[in-house]
C-alpha cells in the first residue's frame, strides 16, 4: 500500500490535489535537461528553462511526489531573507554585492505573485510584508542592528522600526515592545505553490516521473541520472533535492539536513481574531527561546513553527524524525505564549520535515559546463523565494545568458565540508545545546554578551 501523503503536512492535506502519484520512469530515455527533485528549486528551473525555449526536452525526478519534502512542508513565508546575513554578505562580498544580493530576492518575492497571476497557480499568495517581534528589549536592539545593516546597504526604505503601539496596529502579542517590519515579503500556501508549478511545467511541456529515486550522479558529456527503473542521460543535469541530497555520496558532507516542526491551530473565531488583530496577514518571527515563524491561513487559523530542532546522526532522514512530540508540546505551549487567548483551543495538524544547511550557509547556484552538472541547494529554512532566485540564477547559466544574476557569488560558490562523523554530531548537538543555553542566560540578564560567543562563532562560520 502507498503512503498517504496528505498527513505529511496541513498544506498537503489541503492542496487541492489528490496526492496520487504520476507514473515513475520506466525504462532508460534521454533529455535536454534532467532535473533531481520536484520541489521549489527543481519546479523553478523548469518553469523558466522552458519559459525561455519550449523546445528544450525537460525531464524531473521526484523520489516520492511534487511537494513532498520542504516545499510542501515549510511555513509559508515567501519572503526576501537571505541565509546569510546582509552584515556577513558585506564583509565576505562588499557592499555592492551584499546590496545586488539583497535586491534579487526582493525581485524573487514579485517574481512568486506573478507568476502565480500569470500561470493562474492559486497558492494565496499576498504580499503583506514579514514582522520581526520583540517581546524583550535586547530582542529590540537586535532588531535595531538588522534595520542599521540594510541601512548600510541604502535600503532602509524597505523596512521599519515599530515600537509597542505601532507594532499592536499590525497585531497584538503579549509582551511585545516593538518589531521590525520588512516590506518585502508574501504569504502563501506552499504545497498549492509546488503542486501547481507541477503541473505548469507540465503544460508547458516538461515530463515529471514520481516515485522515481536518483541513486547516483554520473557527470560528463552528456551527464546521467542512474535510477532503479532506468538512467535519464542528459546534455545538462540539475541537482536540486537540497536536504535529501545527503543520500547521495558526492553530497554526503555537503549540507546536514535538520528538522523542523509547526502546530496549527483549530479555526479561531471572529471575536478572538478582533483581540489578536493580524487583520493584514503577515508572516511573524520573534526571538528568544519561545520564538518561531507564524502564520495566518486563509481559513482563520494559526501555525506556529518551533524554532527547535534535531539533527540525526548520520544526516539519516527517516519519517520518525517528523514526530518530535516534546518540539510540539514546546510549540504548542510558545503559541500560547504569545497569544493567550489560544489556551483551551485545540491544535488540530503537527507536522514536520528537514531543510538543509550547508557548513557556511551560503547557497549553491553553478554551472560546470564540463562535467555538465548545475546545483541548486543550501537554503536554511528559507528557500521559498531563494528557490526562485535559483531558478532564475540556473536558467541564465545553463542558456549561456550573461546576466546580474550569474555575476552573484553564489554562481562560483564552492561548499565548505561538514566535518565527517560522529564529530559533526557531537560538534552540532553542542553548539546547538550552547546557543540555547545563550538565549535563556539572555533573558534571565535581558541583555546578550557584548561579544560573539565561540558556539555563535562557529554556528555562523
Amino acid at each position: 500500500m502507498g503512503r498517504d501523503y496528505r498527513r505529511y503536512s496541513f498544506w498537503l492535506e489541503t492542496c487541492g490535489d489528490d496526492l496520487t502519484p504520476r507514473p515513475p520512469l520506466d525504462g532508460s530515455t534521454t533529455a535536454d535537461v534532467a532535473i533531481l527533485g520536484a520541489g521549489f528549486t527543481g519546479l523553478w528551473t523548469a518553469y523558466y528553462l522552458l519559459k525561455r525555449d519550449p523546445s528544450l526536452r525537460v525531464v524531473l525526478l521526484e523520489a516520492e511526489i511534487a511537494g513532498f519534502g520542504a516545499s510542501g512542508r515549510n511555513g509559508g513565508w515567501c519572503f526576501s531573507g537571505f541565509p546569510v546575513s546582509p552584515r556577513r554578505l558585506q564583509e565576505r562580498y562588499g557592499t555592492e554585492v551584499a546590496r545586488s544580493i539583497v535586491l534579487q530576492m526582493y525581485q524573487s518575492v514579485n517574481e512568486v505573485g506573478r507568476v502565480c497571476q500569470e500561470e493562474q497557480i492559486d497558492a494565496h499568495y499576498a504580499k503583506t510584508g514579514a514582522l520581526t517581534v520583540a517581546r524583550a528589549q535586547h530582542h529590540m536592539r537586535v532588531l535595531e542592528e538588522r534595520y542599521e545593516d540594510y541601512r548600510q546597504l541604502g535600503l532602509e526604505q524597505h523596512y521599519a522600526l515599530l515600537d509597542a503601539n505601532q507594532t499592536e496596529e499590525h497585531l497584538r502579542v503579549s509582551r511585545a515592545v516593538g518589531a521590525l517590519l520588512i516590506k518585502e515579503g508574501a504569504t502563501i500556501q506552499p504545497a498549492r505553490l509546488a503542486r501547481g508549478l507541477a503541473r505548469t511545467v507540465e503544460r508547458l511541456g516538461a515530463t515529471l516521473y514520481e516515485q522515481t529515486r536518483v541513486v547516483r550522479l554520473v557527470p560528463g558529456r552528456p551527464a546521467r541520472l542512474v535510477t532503479e527503473q532506468g538512467d535519464v542521460t542528459a546534455s545538462v543535469v540539475v541537482v536540486a533535492g537540497e536536504a535529501y541530497l545527503v543520500s547521495l555520496p558526492e553530497f554526503r558532507r555537503t549540507l546536514i539536513p535538520l528538522t523542523s516542526h509547526i502546530v496549527l491551530t483549530e479555526q479561531l473565531d471572529q471575536e478572538l481574531w478582533q483581540q489578536i488583530g493580524w487583520e493584514r496577514r503577515e508572516v511573524v518571527g520573534g526571538l528568544g527561546p519561545m520564538a518561531g515563524y507564524l502564520n495566518k491561513t486563509v481559513d482563520g487559523r494559526i501555525a506556529f513553527g518551533a524554532y527547535r530542532s534535531v539533527y540525526p546522526f548520520g544526516s539519516r532522514i527517516r519519517d520518525e524524525l517528523d514526530r518530535q512530540e516534546a518540539i510540539f508540546a514546546h510549540a504548542r505551549n510558545a503559541a500560547c505564549d504569545w497569544f493567550p487567548q489560544l489556551r483551551g483551543k485545540r491544535f488540530t495538524h503537527a507536522w514536520g520535515g528537514v531543510f538543509g544547511v550547508p557548513r557556511d550557509r551560503m547557497p549553491t547556484m553553478s554551472f560546470d559546463p564540463r562535467a555538465g552538472i548545475a546545483c541548486g541547494f543550501g537554503y536554511t529554512g528559507q528557500g521559498v523565494a531563494t528557490a526562485n532566485l535559483t531558478g532564475r540564477v540556473l536558467a541564465d547559466l545553463i542558456t549561456g545568458t550573461e546576466s546580474e544574476l550569474t555575476a552573484l557569488p553564489m554562481t562560483i560558490h564552492r561548499p565548505r565540508l561538514w566535518e565527517p562523523e560522529p564529530l559533526r554530531w557531537l560538534g552540532i548537538t553542542l553548539v546547538r545545546w550552547s546557543l540555547a543555553r545563550l538565549e535563556r542566560t539572555a533573558e534571565k540578564k535581558g541583555r546578550y554578551p557584548d561579544k560573539p560567543t565561540l558556539a555563535q562563532r562557529i554556528w555562523q562560520a
